[in-house]
């Protein structure tokens, strides 16, 4: 009886120090937030991003958002058609790599279809930690303009 006894009191022991993973966790502040939709077909978001000082954090929230909007998509509510991704083709930043090494590089094209218009000031946060750091700024995506420069460089297929 003092088997079972200790048996039960280990295993309770043992359930007890169960440690869960959340495999859907992100960094805290990682995800790119709708703020609104403009009628030419833009979208307003807020991006967090990191770099190693000011001016390269901002320029990776830039290129993240508009990553995001061309492959990921942006969560709008009521899952608008703005919120499906621009390419859906299955593995087309492999199959064009070349095109996205290119469209994605410092002061790429990329940098063509994001801007500032809604940034009011103080709008952007900036954290620094060690070496990097990390800016939180509101860009406004360009999504018309961008999907249409897609399509006249054979991205996106009609």
């Amino acid at each position: 009886m003092k088997r079972i006894l200790f048996f039960a009191l280990i295993l309770c022991t043992l359930s007890a120090c169960h440690v869960s993973y959340n495999a859907t966790a992100t960094y805290s502040g990682s995800a790119t937030k709708f703020m609104k939709v403009e009628g030419d077909g833009s979208i307003t978001v807020r991006v967090s991003a990191q770099g190693k000082n000011y001016n390269d954090a901002w320029e990776q929230a830039e290129k993240k958002a508009v990553r995001e909007a061309i492959f990921k998509g942006i969560e709008v509510p009521n899952n608008a058609y703005m919120s499906k991704p621009l390419i859906t083709e299955v593995n087309a930043e492999e199959k064009y790599e070349q095109f996205f090494n290119v469209f994605f590089m410092d002061k790429g094209d990329y940098s063509k279809f994001v801007s500032a218009e809604d940034r009011r000031g103080a709008s952007s946060v900036e954290t620094k930690a060690d070496a990097m750091v990390k800016q939180t700024i509101t860009v406004r995506i360009l999504r018309a303009e961008l999907k249409q420069y897609l399509i006249d460089h054979n991205v996106i297929k009609l």
